[in-house]
């Protein structure tokens, strides 16, 4: 199998590579010789309306993610200061390495947190599934097809035992994030009722502020900033724009992005049932060398 045809990876530039930026004619990129700037790619854009330079951006975005991710810079987000903007896009597509029967799917109630509940289409099967049982919560591994490469690619969930119990979890994972590392089943046993449901979501958020909180403070410095990318003039960071998109359904996933010993110990009885029907936590990661590439929540599959 090819691998485009089975998994699809994709960044700004046509070859593998690191970040693009898109700089004015006028602006010098540092030397290569600058640990900085050498892992750089230059492009020549010239900045004369924030219109132009939005609709430029915004039409690399949407290529590059065929279509799935669009408007991701607004007029606002540049102004006549803008001296740079560097994109980082991460497109995935990938098909189950077990397609789920489409003529199975069905209609059923999902449970929301307010304690009301939504009808969304549910896919199931009847085969065995990489299920774990731990303390409070199951995880299920869902393997998607490997392409001709050494990568294998998984999307995992995490479903609190209860209904409502998304909120404990999450605070379970926040105190204790090597959790999502440690709880991993890999080997596929019988199960009982499997359900899952299709969704599709999409999500954009300014996160300067939210990086800033975390400690990343100097890009965003108007002294220090990232000066080191060009010669002759002071750049900083003012914002920092993400959106991504994510669909699960029968054939897969296609998807975009411009401690205790008790609680470690998997017991899963016979027929044990696995039921989506309520919030819970997915991540998709490549299993070879352990690195999650996209991670979220599912509150509401109507909303997207």
């Amino acid at each position: 199998m090819d691998v485009e045809e089975s998994i699809r990876i994709s960044t700004l530039s046509s070859t593998p590579s690191p970040p693009t930026i898109s700089t004015p004619s006028t602006l010098r990129s540092s030397p290569p010789s600058s640990p900085t700037a050498a892992v750089l790619a230059a492009r020549d854009c010239r900045f004369q309306t924030a219109k132009e330079v939005v609709k430029h951006v915004n039409l690399q975005v949407e290529k590059k993610t065929r279509g799935l991710i669009k408007d991701i810079l607004s007029v606002d987000g540049v102004s006549s200061d803008t001296r740079l903007i560097l994109a980082n896009i991460l497109y995935f597509k990938g098909r189950w390495a077990e397609k789920f029967d489409a003529s199975k799917t069905k209609t059923s109630d999902f449970h929301l947190v307010n304690g009301s509940s939504v009808r969304v289409p549910f896919m199931s099967s009847r085969n065995e599934q990489c299920v774990g049982v731990f303390k409070g919560f199951k995880v299920l591994r869902l393997p998607y097809k490997r392409g001709d490469d050494k990568r294998c690619f998984s999307m995992y969930i995490f479903l609190p035992d209860a209904k409502d119990g998304f909120p404990s979890l999450m605070h379970e994972v926040t105190c204790d994030p090597g959790l999502l590392e440690r709880c991993l089943p890999m080997h596929s046993v019988p199960v009982g009722e499997f359900r899952i449901p299709k969704f599709k979501l999409s999500f954009g958020i300014e996160v300067s502020e939210v990086l800033k909180e975390l400690g990343v403070v100097s890009p965003f410095l108007g002294v220090e900033g990232i000066t080191e990318m060009v010669e002759h003039e002071a750049l900083y960071v003012s914002k920092i724009f993400h959106k991504s998109f994510i669909e699960v359904n029968e054939d897969g996933t296609e998807a975009a992005c411009a401690t205790e010993d008790e609680e470690m110990s998997i017991a899963l009885f016979p027929d044990e049932d696995f039921v989506a029907d309520h919030p819970f936590l997915y991540f998709i990661r490549e299993d070879s060398i352990g690195v999650i590439l996209l991670i979220g929540t599912l509150i509401n599959p109507l909303i997207g």
